[in-house]
């Protein structure tokens, strides 16, 4: 039988995309003409903050004294836990070469960027988690300038935690600058930063777009729409556990999809009696993201068996991919499609959101059928490089110039014609296009 939908969302992620869009395009385009007096300007009237934007040396020891040893020491955890993570993920990438052909010897290099802008959210949520998925992974990666940045509360700026995890990890500059003039100033290379190279890190809609726009300027780590997290569970799981996950991720915003996808109808229609209770016990702001992303975003999808489960799920490429089933390793083998996957009710997303080691800048909207999230590689260059001697040339150089004569590319036939003729004078070769 067809899929059935206990529950069907009303909107999508690209509801009021295009007005978004709009705005933003306008914002790029003030800031980069009007430079860092823009900046400051929306700065002033979205932030409500005049402040200091790049924090000094005292002012950095000073936030990060205030804040108790406790969270110093649980924000630590988590660093050395990303920063082993990212420590095994850069040891996958090594500097290689090949002998191609006899002579020939091609490789390649792994070169971090040069700078680095991340972004941290702060406006309904302090992201310190954030800081430490952006900031340990580009340091691990080498990135040479790290800019932490994020948006200050209005006539107080950033919250000390945010300013020493930022510090901890190895921020070589901390902006206090959110959303849009955030993004412009770190891509523009404002108050005295580098140009950054790249962009990483979570966002409103307005940075996302921001990101998506500057594409092409500047590396992104991914094109990136509302947060999104899809449960997949049978008839072991546990209802309040599964329901308490999905509340635990509509909060993050009222435009945020929650999926559950069962193929137990008596764990879906318990799952959806719960999670009106639980939401209606968060705290005020929480409750009202939850209640908006749970009424006009979530789904619940009632399956045939768990085959039709797993299709589900790919087809959907959440970011984040819990299983709460029965035969774990079978649904590690079957899916193929998410940004991060959970395996069994003793972990949850909440865990890689903050602690586990792994990144929470993962791909959105469906974005994990072709990329995975943010990671060391994702600061680095995969670039390719070549040596020959002049034997190793020789077989090289006929097949080039025979190809590009076929296309018809007289000037790269000829780049190899030379070198046959000073390398091997006295030997005649076939380099016509070979119909």
């Amino acid at each position: 039988m067809p899929r059935e939908y206990l529950k069907k969302a009303t909107k999508s992620a690209r509801t009021d995309a295009a007005d978004v869009s709009q705005t933003v395009s306008a914002m790029l385009s003030d800031i980069e003409q009007g430079g860092e007096d823009a900046a400051r300007r929306y700065a002033t009237q979205l932030d409500g903050y005049d402040g200091p934007i790049v924090l000094s040396a005292d002012a950095i020891a000073e936030a990060c004294a205030r804040v108790p040893q406790g969270l110093r020491d649980d924000i630590t955890f988590a660093r050395d836990n990303v920063r082993s993570f990212a420590e095994m993920q850069k040891q996958s990438v090594q500097d290689t070469h090949t002998e191609v052909v006899p002579g020939l010897i091609a490789g390649q290099k792994a070169i971090p960027c040069n700078a680095a802008g991340c972004y941290i959210p702060g406006g309904r949520y302090s992201h310190v988690a954030s800081v430490i998925m952006t900031v340990t992974t580009a340091k691990v990666a080498g990135v040479r300038h790290i800019t932490a940045c994020s948006p200050p509360r209005p006539d107080v700026g950033l919250p000390p935690a945010i300013i020493f995890a930022a510090h901890l990890c190895g921020a070589d500059s901390i902006l206090a600058m959110g959303g849009v003039q955030g993004i412009a100033a770190m891509t523009f290379g404002l108050f005295g930063l580098p140009r950054a190279d790249i962009l990483a890190g979570p966002g409103n809609q307005y940075v996302a777009e921001a990101k998506r726009i500057l594409y092409g300027r500047v590396g992104i780590d991914m094109v990136a729409g509302p947060t999104d997290s899809l449960i997949l569970a049978d008839a072991t799981a546990d209802p309040h556990i599964v329901a308490t996950d999905l509340v635990s991720q509509a909060e993050h915003g009222y435009n945020s999809p929650v999926w559950l996808v069962t193929d137990n109808r008596a764990l879906a229609q318990d799952v959806a009696r719960r999670v009106p209770a639980l939401i209606a016990t968060l705290p005020a702001l929480n409750r009202e993201n939850a209640e908006a992303a749970w009424r006009d975003y979530a789904e619940i999808i009632l399956c045939d068996d768990r085959e039709d489960m797993a299709a589900c799920s790919d087809a959907y490429a959440p970011e984040h991919l819990t299983v709460q089933a029965a035969d774990l390793d079978w649904w590690l083998d079957r899916l193929t499609c998410y940004g991060s996957l959970f395996l069994g009710e003793e972990t949850t997303v909440s865990y890689g959101d903050k602690a586990t080691g792994t990144n929470h800048v993962l791909p959105t909207s469906g974005a994990a059928k072709y990329t995975g999230g943010l990671s060391v590689h994702k600061y680095m260059k995969v670039v390719t490089w070549q040596r020959a001697t002049r034997a190793g040339s020789k077989s090289v150089a006929a097949a080039t110039a025979r190809i590009s004569r076929v296309e018809g590319m007289e000037g790269h036939a000829r780049s190899a014609d030379v070198r046959l003729a000073k390398y091997f004078p006295d030997e005649h070769f076939d380099l016509a296009a070979q119909t």
